[in-house]
């Protein structure tokens, strides 16, 4: 569509961003039997969902998270069944590691409040079995928690295999069309874009770090902060470790994949431009991860760094994210602010928003990540 046309056409559902929750609620609802548009302000999975470690984590989740991880991650197990194939999924298990007794301490409580609930997904081992796990670790390692069917996946894979799936089922992509500006009419939702103006009954707010403007828009304002993120690969190192890791009291996603490479995140922040759309890495923020790793794995000193990104998240104030209808306005539904953890929660969050926008409703608790529950407090990443 040129800049200026109006589409003369709708859809029952608009969905604003392009990343991993936009094109997850894309697939869910056309699974369902909606028309579904897509507008993306770049190239699908440009941001978060391709600048993020690919970890599909369960462990350690904040606990209104919990539900939604565990539903997430059969998902993941069943990944053909959504997107015609596994997406590169590899069930590898997931390593929270302890390096003193005090954090091993923190692991214990951990895992017993998770079983007083009810949650059998984390388990607590030692030290030797840590390192029956990965025997290369330092000696030093007090144990860990374990998540046996937790895992990853390359994450510009897994958006290609969710695009492609959309695809299939007739979602109309339309990328480098930002939505700038949405009103409704009383009837129907029209969303303005340098590209257009499109129609549809229902609109889907999922533009991570930008969704704040959206929100506003409609009258929801919310705190949500945009921040680079980060991530550094390795060159080819000989396999000495099978599932993820991270760490208990440092920052630390570490994986390393079938070709040898070693990717290393951990929620690795740097600042961000949200106006231009751009964060820059910051080299000097990579040096403590890359020293955990040479703390862990004594055998890689002197690794070599390949290459390092960053791209733009937005987070929230209690690092868990909106997943809600509009309080405000009808047929309005949000998904962002996933703080740097969203990629294991995508394919449950596009069931979850079309239960939403079918049903009115969603078989999972949703009520800890309301739009509103900040009412009063917020700003917008574009400000």
């Amino acid at each position: 569509m040129k800049p200026g046309a109006v589409s003369a056409t709708g859809s029952d559902v608009l969905v604003i961003g392009g990343g991993l929750q936009g094109l997850s609620s894309a697939l869910h609802l056309a699974r369902r039997g909606s028309s579904v548009r897509l507008l993306e302000s770049d190239h699908c999975g440009r941001h978060a969902s391709g600048v993020n470690a690919g970890g599909v984590r369960t462990v350690s989740r904040h606990l209104a998270e919990v539900p939604l991880a565990i539903a997430a991650r059969s998902l993941w197990h069943r990944l053909a069944d959504l997107v015609g194939h596994d997406a590169g999924f590899v069930p590898a298990g997931q390593l929270k590691l302890a390096e003193t007794p005090e954090e091993l301490e923190s692991l214990r409580r951990r895992v017993q409040q998770l079983q007083e609930l009810g949650y059998t997904h984390e388990s607590l081992i030692g030290p030797e079995e840590t390192r029956e796990l990965v025997p290369t670790l330092t000696r030093y390692v007090t144990g860990a928690i374990w998540a046996a069917d937790d895992g990853y996946a390359y994450p510009f894979g897994v958006v290609a295999a969710f695009r492609q799936a959309c695809q299939r089922l007739g979602v109309d992509i339309c990328e480098h069309a930002p939505a700038q500006r949405i009103e409704h009419d009383g009837t129907r939702w029209h969303v303005y874009s340098p590209n257009g103006r499109f129609q549809s009954e229902n609109v889907v707010n999922t533009a991570g770090a930008w969704a704040g403007e959206i929100a506003r828009q409609a009258d929801e304002p919310v705190p949500i902060e945009a921040g680079g993120l980060m991530l550094m690969v390795t060159t080819r190192i000989p396999h000495f470790v099978r599932p993820v890791l991270g760490a208990t009291g440092r920052s630390l996603s570490f994986k390393q994949f079938a070709d040898g490479t070693v990717v290393i995140g951990g929620g690795l922040r740097c600042a961000a431009d949200p106006v231009a759309r751009h964060s820059a890495v910051d080299v000097t923020k990579l040096a403590p991860s890359a020293r955990t790793v040479t703390d862990l794995f004594p055998h890689l000193q002197g690794f070599t760094i390949n290459r390092a990104w960053a791209g733009v998240e937005g987070f929230m104030p209690d690092q868990i994210p909106v997943i809600s209808a509009s309080k405000t306005r009808p047929n309005l539904f949000h998904a962002f602010g996933f703080s740097a953890h969203g990629f294991e929660l995508c394919p449950i969050v596009g069931q979850i928003i079309a239960e939403l926008v079918l049903d009115g409703r969603s078989t999972l608790p949703i009520e800890p990540f309301a739009v509103d529950r900040f009412a009063g407090k917020a700003h917008s990443a574009s400000h």
